[in-house]
């Protein structure tokens, strides 16, 4: 296993961040699913499935530019864009 040489200390609330360093490695982004699981006395941290890069939705998916948007967010960025072009008129 590689080390990252980092240590966290768990908050409060039972938080820990995971540096951005990690999150890149594992090409998570904000608001995106990961999964945890248990390896013997060891937590495992795996990038989950597909989901929304906007809202975290993971049902009705589209791909666009190796990202993931769901139709809700899709519909909402399609009348944003209506909006914008009909504001130069």
């Amino acid at each position: 296993m590689k080390t990252t040489g980092f240590i966290k200390k768990i908050d409060e609330l039972g938080r820990i961040v995971i540096p951005k360093d990690i999150r890149k490695a594992l090409g998570v982004n904000n608001l995106e699913y990961i999964e945890f699981y248990l390896d013997g006395d060891r937590v495992v941290i795996k990038k989950s499935g597909n989901c929304c890069c906007f809202c975290g939705s993971d049902t009705d998916l589209t791909e666009f530019r190796e990202k993931f948007i769901c139709g809700r967010c899709l519909d909402e960025l399609s009348g944003e864009n209506v909006k914008t072009e009909n504001a130069d008129l």
